[in-house]
C-alpha cells in the first residue's frame, strides 16, 4: 500500500504578500470587480442611466499611474463591472531612481507629509529634517514598485469619484484585487 503525502502549502489559501513573488514571474493578470450591482461602466438598461464616462476615468489613472510607478501595463480591458490589468513589475527600476526623482514621483499622486513637502518645494533642511526625508524617500521607493499600492492609488480615486457620482459612500470594489502570475510573457504592447 502507498502512501500519499499531500503538501499543505498546494492546498492551504496564500496571504496576498506571498502571491506576488517578482523571482516566480514579473508578469500578472489583475482583476477589480464592483458590488453593488454598480456599474462601472456602460449602460444600465434597468435604470437607463449611462456609465461610460467612467471609462475614461480608469484609463486615464492607468495611465498616470504606469508612468509613475515601476510597473508596465501591457494590456487592461474595462467592463461594465469589473476590469483586468496584466502588469509587469519592474522593482529593480526603482533603485537608480534619485531621491527628488522618488518624491516627484510620489508627490505627482500624494501630497505628502508636511516635511516632505517643504524639500519638494525647496526649502532648506537642517540634517536631521534631511534623513527623514530620506527616510519617507524609502519608503515611498518601495510604495513605487509594490503592485498592491499600484491598485490601491487605482481603486480609490475612482472609488471616490463614483461614489459621489451615485451620491452613496462604502465599499466600491468587492475586496482587495488578487492578483494571478502569468508565466511567459505576454503578447501586449505596454500603454
Amino acid at each position: 500500500m502507498s502512501t500519499v503525502t499531500e503538501d499543505k502549502d498546494s492546498t492551504m489559501p496564500k496571504a496576498r504578500a506571498e502571491l506576488v513573488s517578482v523571482s516566480d514571474t514579473p508578469f500578472y493578470h489583475v482583476i477589480s470587480r464592483c458590488v453593488r450591482r454598480t456599474f462601472l461602466c456602460g449602460k444600465d438598461r434597468a435604470t437607463g442611466r449611462c456609465y461610460e464616462h467612467r471609462r475614461g476615468w480608469i484609463e486615464e489613472r492607468i495611465r498616470l499611474l504606469a508612468s509613475v510607478f515601476a510597473i508596465d501595463v501591457a494590456a487592461y480591458a474595462v467592463m461594465s463591472n469589473h476590469y483586468h490589468l496584466v502588469v509587469k513589475l519592474s522593482p529593480d527600476d526603482v533603485e537608480p531612481w534619485s531621491i527628488d526623482e522618488v518624491l516627484a514621483r510620489w508627490c505627482s499622486l500624494y501630497k505628502g507629509p508636511p516635511l516632505v513637502q517643504r524639500c519638494h518645494r525647496g526649502d532648506e533642511l537642517c540634517a536631521t529634517e534631511l534623513r527623514r526625508v530620506e527616510e519617507y524617500a524609502e519608503t515611498f521607493r518601495q510604495r513605487l514598485a509594490d503592485l498592491s499600492w499600484f491598485m490601491k492609488c487605482l481603486n480609490e480615486p475612482i472609488a471616490r469619484q463614483a461614489n459621489g457620482e451615485d451620491e452613496c459612500t462604502g465599499t466600491l470594489y468587492d475586496g482587495h484585487p488578487w492578483p494571478s502570475p502569468l508565466r511567459g510573457q505576454p503578447s501586449a504592447v505596454p500603454i
